[in-house]
Formats: C-alpha cells, structure tokens, sequence
C-alpha cells in the first residue's frame, strides 16, 4: 500500500478545497484529523487532514491535508476549524485530534509527512506496509 499526504496549502481556498473533498466523496473519507503542533516561534497551530480509503485497484491511500494553516482551535475559536468540524459532522466522522511536532524542525516537508505517517501507522489509523 502507498500512503501519500497530498498538501492543499493554507489559505480559506485551500480549506474550501479540503471541505469539498470530504464532502462530495464522504464514502471514501476513513479519518478526520487535527494535527496540533507549537512552531518555533511559540505559536500554536493546527493542520487539518482528511485521510481517504485506499483505492482499488492499486492501494494508493491519498491524506489531504491543509498544513499549519488554522490557528489552534483550543485556545480561541476560529471560524477556519468551525467549517472543517462542521464538514466532519455532516460525514458522521469524529476529529482525531494528535499533537505533533512541526513542520519546520525537520530538513523538508517530506520528512514530516514520513514522520506523520509513522505515527498514524503505529496509532493503527492507517495500515502499515505489507
């Protein structure tokens, strides 16, 4: 199986974008997700992700995500992480919320989205090499 984080960006586009894709393909949506991260500057971010099921054929698993680009939900209520739980309600998913460390301490991006798909790998949200 290939499991791929596919970035949209960070913007409200980007976010509508996310949003559309979990809603018109809500059959394939296995996992909502909240990575929750402080970056080195001490500011508390969120990336939103939609993790799909694989496809058939070919065991592609595509993880759309929105890296770093909500303000953290918990410590002010942002209308950002309000249209993405909204999303997330009407496709009958829970948010898995993980903290993680950011994007920036590691050489490139795709390293961090290696080290994501460890994490999801190990927590069992997402299944390992075969």
């Amino acid at each position: 199986m290939i499991q791929r984080f596919i970035e949209l960006g960070q913007g409200y586009s980007d976010l509508y974008e996310l949003i559309t894709l979990g809603d018109n393909m809500s059959e394939r949506v296995q996992h909502v997700m909240a990575f929750h991260t402080v970056l080195t500057n001490g500011e508390n971010r969120t990336s939103v992700a939609i993790v799909m099921k694989p496809t058939q054929p070919g065991d592609f698993q595509p993880i759309y995500i929105c890296r770093e680009g909500i303000p953290y939900p918990h410590d002010l209520a942002n209308k950002r992480y309000d249209m993405f739980q909204n999303m997330a309600e009407r496709i009958n998913k829970n948010i898995i919320e993980l903290t993680v460390r950011p994007s920036g301490v590691f050489g490139e991006t795709e390293l961090f989205y290696q080290h994501l798909i460890g994490i999801l790998r190990m927590n069992n949200y997402i299944a390992p090499l075969k």
